[in-house]
């Protein structure tokens, strides 16, 4: 029961998300196709306004944020981030200046606990890395 009280209410809709990006990356399909596969299976409807709300902002934002997350790597080349990791970052980017309704500590959080469960070991830390360091500038900005 307490581990429930951990995990946040959007999780799934991130996941999803996520979920969605990566098809969309390997079938090179239409965004709304690819979309509507994954809100047929998605019930909560708050939860799937926000979904397609970040689908859409990271697919909009994709090139910006390619070049936001390449600013903030040493010593690597944006080219060798692996497909996962590169989608979380970019949720996470897009969370961080696009959705204002979400802190931008819960969206490195919430990229680091999704990175932790589905891409590597080292993934997680190197999410919160680069997340941590966008935020940053971000804090200097606003």
């Amino acid at each position: 029961m307490g581990e429930n009280n951990l995990i946040h209410p959007r999780r799934k809709a991130r996941e999803s998300v996520m979920q969605a990006l990566y098809a969309l990356e390997m079938n090179n399909g239409y965004p709304a196709d690819i979309l509507d596969l994954y809100d047929e299976s998605f019930n909560d409807s708050e939860n799937n306004k926000y979904m397609k709300q970040l689908f859409h902002c990271v697919v909009e934002q994709t090139s910006w944020a390619d070049d936001l997350i390449s600013k903030c790597l040493k010593n690597w080349e944006y080219g060798r981030v692996a497909l996962l990791d590169k989608i979380l970052l970019r949720m996470g980017v897009s969370e961080m200046y696009h959705m204002e309704d979400v802190p931008p500590k819960v969206s490195i959080s919430e990229m680091v606990e999704i990175a932790k469960v589905y891409s590597t070991e080292e993934s997680s830390s190197f999410v919160n890395g680069i997340l941590d360091a966008i935020y940053k500038d971000y804090s200097e900005i606003n």
